[in-house]
């Protein structure tokens, strides 16, 4: 299933389909599926929210209707959810994440050694996807790791998810993103705690991390020293754009820094009703025709921080809910991070890394403008959410 969230086209359409009939079939008919949905209401209730907030802002600016596409998923994914109240083998979706972080990183080898391409970007979405296409392979690597440290699977499948970690890891460091890289350490490191503390096994964590940080340090310091550039070139960059030269903002760093000072403008000339859902360009465009913006910037649609996007499109109103929408999840997988059945406190512990990664990675890019990251972020969320709610319902409390 998550491997249909990185391509586009029926691929990704038809399984999404069949699973939202499969999901509101059990909600009408089984009472297990609605209990357990139930359980995990405040998720639900959150991302209802969001929804209902965009399209009273897609109203209230009568936007053209294809600023709704994005947004209209999540009803998808609500129903979507309820498929993960069936007794459905937690091995086998595992396994399924980790083959397709297996996938994604061998395309991404594919893509850097023997295409050429610079930063690979993953199935689709050209040059420009691949900072989430890092944060999508990311994401799966935590998983990976995850399931590597649960005790109880075979031989067999514990190695099989640490090639994903290997790999996907690697092909995530081909990427060159320097945002969601850096935003894997803390969250990585957050669940080697979490580990540590839960089975006591220090010596071992200890090992794992020591291992993980020497292998990316060695491959990105040897065979891959662009990485090191790319991050030791950032100070210089900032200070060549606060110094106003004439190629201060002709850099990552400086059109990032242009864009949000154009943002945070544009959120000061409307800070209640915002200016809409991707209107940013439109705003640049209009900048830029003034003078008031730099012209290096024009070619973007998203100012590169789905904090300030928020901010934009609909003003203090609209960054309080994407806030709500990122804090009420990971309160709920916090709460069950300690439970006495390991299963669900698996589960909280995989929602609270994934949102971590996105609460992380947006400081630096949008994480939800593009349907692939959305689909992950609301697909994982919502669904652990759920399975939470229906191990709750199966398996008593000690």
């Amino acid at each position: 299933m998550p491997l249909c969230f990185a391509v586009s086209g029926r691929f990704k359409i038809l399984p999404m389909t069949l699973l939202f009939v499969v999901g509101v079939v059990l909600l009408a008919t089984r009472a297990e599926s609605r209990q357990a949905w139930r359980l995990a209401w405040p998720v639900i209730a959150v991302c209802a929210l969001r929804l209902l907030y965009d399209i009273g802002n897609f109203l209230s600016h009568r936007l053209d209707w294809s600023t709704l596409d994005l947004p209209a998923q999540t009803v998808l994914f609500l129903g979507i959810a309820a498929v993960f109240t069936l007794p459905v083998k937690q091995r086998v979706v595992a396994i399924g994440f980790s083959l397709t972080a297996v996938l994604l990183g061998a395309a991404s080898l594919y893509q850097r050694y023997v295409l050429g391409v610079d930063r690979p970007y993953g199935l689709n979405g050209g040059d420009w996807a691949a900072v989430e296409f890092a944060m999508y392979l990311l994401v799966l690597v935590l998983l990976a790791m995850l399931q590597a440290l649960r005790p109880g699977i075979s031989r067999g499948e514990r190695w099989l998810h640490v090639a994903a970690m290997v790999v996907g890891l690697y092909g995530a460091v081909l990427t060159q993103s320097r945002g969601p890289l850096l935003s894997f350490a803390p969250v990585y490191l957050g669940l080697m705690l979490w580990y540590a503390m839960r089975s006591r096994h220090w010596r071992r964590v200890l090992l794992l991390f020591a291992v993980t940080v020497l292998g990316m340090l060695a491959v990105t310091a040897t065979l891959h020293r662009e990485m090191v550039e790319r991050l030791t070139d950032v100070p210089a960059q900032i200070a060549s754009f606060g110094n106003g030269g004439s190629d201060g903002g002709a850099t990552a760093v400086g059109e990032r820094l242009e864009m949000w000072r154009t943002a945070w403008q544009a959120f000061c000339e409307h800070p209640l009703a915002g200016i809409g859902l991707d209107q940013f360009g439109v705003y640049v465009r209009e900048q830029v025709a003034m003078g008031q913006a730099s012209p290096l910037i024009a070619k973007y649609v998203h100012p590169h921080s789905e904090y300030l996007e928020s901010m934009v499109a609909g003003g203090v109103p609209a960054l309080l809910v994407l806030l709500l929408f990122l804090a009420v999840p990971l309160g709920f997988f916090a709460r069950h991070l300690g439970h006495p059945q390991e299963p669900v406190a698996a589960a909280a512990a995989a929602g609270v890394m994934v949102i971590g990664m996105y609460v992380l990675c947006a400081f630096g890019d949008n994480v939800f403008y593009r349907a692939m990251p959305q689909s992950l972020y609301l697909f994982l969320v919502s669904g652990l959410a759920v399975s939470i709610g229906r191990l709750r319902c199966s398996v008593p409390s000690r």
